[in-house]
Formats: C-alpha cells, structure tokens, sequence
C-alpha cells in the first residue's frame, strides 16, 4: 500500500515538473484561421467547442462540440471584436496571440498543467454572428473546460460596455 502511494506521489510531481518544462502544452496547430468562412472542424474527441460544428453534418463529435455563436454588439464587427479583445486580455491565463479586423486568435493556459488550448473568433458578415471554436491541443477529454471558457467570455461580453 505504502508502495503505491509513493508511485503515485512521484507520478504527480513528475506531471507537475513537466508541466512546469512547458512540456504538456503541444504545438500550435498550422490549419488555425479561417478558410473558405470555415474553422477547421471539431477535434475528434471529446475537447473541443465549435459555432460551425453543424457545418460538419458527418463529424462524429458535432454534437458534443455544438455551441451558439456570440452576437455582434454596438455598430458592428469591428466595435464587438475589440469589445471581445479587452475581455479577452482581462482574462487570467489567456494570451491574445493574433488579431485582424474580422478574426482574434488566443492561447489559454491552465493553472497547473499548462496545457494550451487554442480559441478563435471571427466576424462572420453573412451570419452577423462572431463563431467561435476553442480545442485543446492534447487529451481526449477537456472535461468540458472549453465550453466553460468559452460561456464565460460570453458572458464577460455580453457584460462590458
């Protein structure tokens, strides 16, 4: 019994060392952004949020990743993405890496682990929404962490100003 404690006590602090490393936060994906007026799909697996899931009627993980879109506020595109980028950079452990008129790019990061999951928001003039997709880069399962990131910038959006 004393021996599997310690295995699992030397287990954690070596997930925590290689957290620390920044071993656990995986590579940027190449196929971030939009093309064609499309996120990339959901991920595979149970980690991932996305406003244009229904977009990919054969993805076996549509549902699951099925999220609503953010409004546009004030006078349009622009004035909600910079509404949306202040929220954003007032948000601990989320990094505004990329930013255009219709499209911001960021990083968020988790307490302890480290791990990076990748959050996208783009303007989309025909819908009059800004989608949203948000993966982790490592894991099978966020355990809902990326809808819950992503409710609470919709909230701290629809909020501000």
């Amino acid at each position: 019994m004393k021996i599997a404690l310690y295995i699992v006590l030397g287990a954690v602090v070596v997930a925590l060392v290689a957290a620390q490393m920044g071993l656990l936060s995986g590579q940027r994906p190449a196929d971030i952004g939009i093309k064609d007026g499309r996120f990339k799909p959901p991920s595979g697996t149970r980690n991932s949020v996305s406003s244009q899931a229904a977009l990919y009627t054969d993805h076996p993980q549509r549902i699951y990743a099925a999220i609503d879109p953010l409004p546009l506020k004030g006078a349009g595109a622009a004035d909600s993405l910079k509404t949306l980028e202040a929220v954003l950079r007032a948000m601990q452990d989320v990094t505004v890496v990329e930013q255009r008129p219709d499209y911001l790019y960021a990083q968020a990061q988790t307490r302890w682990l480290k791990f990076v999951d990748d959050v996208e928001f783009w303007a989309n003039p025909a819908g009059g929404v800004i989608e949203v997709r948000s993966a982790s880069r490592l894991g099978q399962e966020d355990f809902g962490v990326n809808r819950k990131r992503v409710e609470a910038i919709r909230a701290a959006y629809l909020a501000a100003p």
